[in-house]
């Protein structure tokens, strides 16, 4: 089997088209070498939040079974990862075009288009979404976690579980200014979830509309926070959706990863009459330093 040393492992950015924002992610175009301990080992090393791994070729430059794993533990979708995946293949082959991912959470296409300056732009539509209530111990736990008070939670967004090719916790803030403080018990925290089985905690604050800063501990990844989630962004829209938050039919925008410095954007679209949720975003490699290892 091959180890960390021998395998082309990509880095690339979801979500921004500069380096230095969006999410990085690790992208191994070809794993078949590779088995779970393998993968594993090489998404640890690399210590980023998610790395993808196309495993088998199902049909040439077209559809591929992909895997994703946390420095921790393999996870059943990650969104990020697939846009970064998307762009790195179209790069590879050259050309945008349609995609089919098959994962573990299920079939996941993705559509890749070229703007004018060059860049690509990746959209996953996500598997079928649902949402389901939270319960009012794990909401608490949840916010004395967080260290929140009950208090600063906006009512009208009521805590959900929701999912979309992985589960998410829904919390909103009432104001900018409680998302922003971000200091949490990070052992607390990950023990609840992964009681719940939930990846991150995904929380919320509204601007307007259609505008959405959001935010994503992930310690049961054993990253303290995900930078752009894709996954998240999707399970966030079929829960707006599902509670009449936004319209039927409607695009919104979530910044996310502005109180880390990196800075990227999410477009979730849901479409009247479909129930998946469809999540872009731009992408582009980080590049290599001279003296590149491969340690991130």
């Amino acid at each position: 089997m091959k180890s960390f040393t021998d395998t082309d492992v990509l880095r690339y950015t979801a979500f921004s088209t500069d380096p230095e924002g969006g999410n990085p992610a690790g992208v191994v175009l070809d794993a078949a070498g590779l088995d779970d301990a393998g993968m594993l080992a090489v998404a640890a090393e690399l210590g980023y939040s998610e790395t993808a791994f196309l495993t088998q070729e199902l049909e040439p430059g077209r559809a591929f079974t992909v895997r994703y794993f946390s420095p921790k533990a393999e996870v059943p979708f990650c969104g990020h990862a697939t846009v970064a995946t998307a762009v790195a293949l179209a790069e590879h082959q050259g050309r945008p075009g349609d995609l089919v991912f098959e994962t573990r959470a299920g079939t996941v296409p993705v559509k890749v288009t070229e703007s004018p300056d060059g860049t690509y732009r990746a959209t996953l539509t996500s598997v079928e979404p649902h949402t389901e209530d939270a319960a009012e111990s794990d909401v608490a736990e949840a916010l004395a976690a967080l260290d929140w008070p009950a208090a600063d939670l906006d009512p009208a967004f009521p805590p959900r579980i929701a999912y979309a090719g992985a589960r998410h916790l829904i919390l909103a803030a009432a104001t900018r200014e409680r998302l922003a403080r971000l200091s949490y018990d990070f052992e607390r925290l990950a023990r609840l979830m992964r009681r719940l089985d939930v990846t991150t905690v995904q929380l919320v604050w509204r601007e307007d509309a259609t505008t959405f800063h959001v935010r994503d501990p992930f310690p049961v990844g054993g990253v303290v926070e995900d930078p752009a989630t894709g996954a998240a962004a999707a399970a966030f829209g079929a829960y707006a959706r599902e509670l009449a938050l936004v319209p039927e039919e409607s695009v919104l925008t979530l910044h996310q990863g502005e109180d880390m410095g990196r800075p990227g954007v999410l477009t979730v679209e849901l479409r009247a009459g479909d129930t998946r949720i469809r999540v872009g975003g731009a992408g582009t490699r980080i590049p290599e330093k001279p003296d590149d290892t491969p340690n991130p």
